[in-house]
């Protein structure tokens, strides 16, 4: 099974371009044999944080986060991509896209300016060359003053957090040059981590993070500076606001997920939760339950959300301890419970991906992409069982 696999270039990251991933046998739809890196489909040196699909053609688009563009490529062969025209400005660092399920149009969100972008699809998936910005996001909290500051503290419990990076240098030194590779690259952080230093400074800035197509015409966008999640509806060539909902102050809602029961499952990067929200009968949507993912640590950031293939279970990917959260879908949807933490097997999971009895996780600091066998009776990960070298991994996306 092949993926293609989006990463940043060597501005913030080392890769040439998306990149291919062959898991297992070439036709095999099983993901659970030993991974490699084919090569790069297309060179992009705006950094392809994220790629999506067109659903009928042979299509991807890219956002490429440090041009603030979104680029079109056309597949040329069996692991080969060529652009498809020029790339679209939408704003500063898009980090996200997400095609409509009847392929008219995208969404881009943008990291750096807040913005949410919508750019239409011609019948051949070419998209316009002029996008239109939605409604710009306020803040539900207001203005933040010197004595209202987002808490982040560093204590867990009223204990002190250790100090992961200072451990990390002190184990490799004493286990020398023969071991030190054992010892988990803590000390190995981003060049900039604006976001965690924005909420320690209490700053809050618009900050678009992910688009989610529910049923229905419904679009959902997170915005994790502004600890929203804002609900629309295309019309009139762009996106018209329908409602908003706030999540708790200092959150950070970074990913959604829609679940088949009709719950919409939101993770924060902050405060490293997983929300669940859910429309009443009018289809307004609210919050109406939440679990921490226990055992994080103060300076942890919460990633990816994905589920299992049959939806009992969510994955949560956690950076800097470097952990996934194990949650049970419990009732109709309407709550979650963590029932384990486990390791995820390679330094800061941006990305994670599950295909039957696998997942998949990209190691964006440790420059590898590992899988992890998933207990068939619990749906916990296992130890790693395979790894490959992966320049600056970001998102995995599976070929069709």
């Amino acid at each position: 099974m092949r993926f293609w696999v989006g990463a940043y270039a060597p501005a913030t990251g080392s890769a040439e371009g998306i990149g291919v991933l062959q898991a297992g046998d070439v036709d095999s739809a099983w993901a659970s044999g030993p991974l490699g890196m084919v090569g790069t489909a297309v060179a992009a040196p705006g950094s392809p944080s994220w790629v999506a699909a067109h659903p009928v053609h042979d299509i991807l688009y890219a956002a490429l986060e440090s041009d603030g563009t979104v680029q079109a490529y056309r597949r040329t062969g069996e692991a080969r991509l060529g652009p498809i025209g020029s790339a679209v400005p939408v704003g500063d660092a898009v980090c996200h896209i997400a095609v409509s399920p009847d392929a008219s149009f995208l969404v881009a969100s943008c990291w750096g300016d807040g913005r949410v972008v919508r750019i239409d699809l011609d019948a051949s998936g070419r998209p316009s060359s002029t996008p239109v910005v939605a409604p710009a996001a306020t803040d539900p909290f207001g203005a933040t003053s010197n004595g209202d500051e987002i808490a982040t503290g560093a204590t867990v419990s009223g204990a002190a957090v250790p100090d992961l990076a200072a451990a990390a240098r002190a184990l490799r030194e004493a286990a020398g040059e023969e071991f030190s590779h054992l010892v988990p690259a803590y000390d190995a952080v981003p060049e900039t981590d604006a976001e965690t230093e924005e909420a320690r400074a209490g700053v809050r800035v618009s900050r678009a993070h992910e688009a989610i197509f529910l049923p229905g015409g419904v679009v959902a966008t997170t915005d994790m500076g502004y600890d929203l999640v804002r609900f629309w509806r295309p019309g009139g060539g762009g996106l018209r606001l329908r409602q908003e909902v706030a999540l708790p102050r200092g959150s950070g809602p970074r990913h959604g997920l829609w679940h088949p029961s009709g719950h919409l499952y939101v993770v924060t990067e902050l405060s490293r939760e997983v929300f669940v929200l859910a429309p009443d009968a009018a289809g307004s949507w609210r919050v109406i339950s939440g679990v921490p993912l226990l055992g994080t640590l103060e300076d942890d950031t919460a990633a990816e959300l994905c589920a299992s293939r049959d939806g009992s279970v969510l994955y949560a990917g956690v950076r800097g301890s470097d952990t996934v959260g194990v949650l049970a879908v419990r009732g109709a949807g309407e709550a979650l419970q963590l029932t384990a933490l486990a390791e995820a097997g390679t330094h800061w999971p941006r990305h994670h991906v599950v295909v039957d009895d696998t997942l998949l996780v990209a190691g964006q600091l440790a420059h590898e992409i590992v899988s992890l066998p998933l207990d068939p009776r619990t749906g916990v990960p296992g130890r790693v069982r395979h790894r490959t070298p992966s320049p600056s991994p970001t998102r995995l996306l599976p070929m069709r």
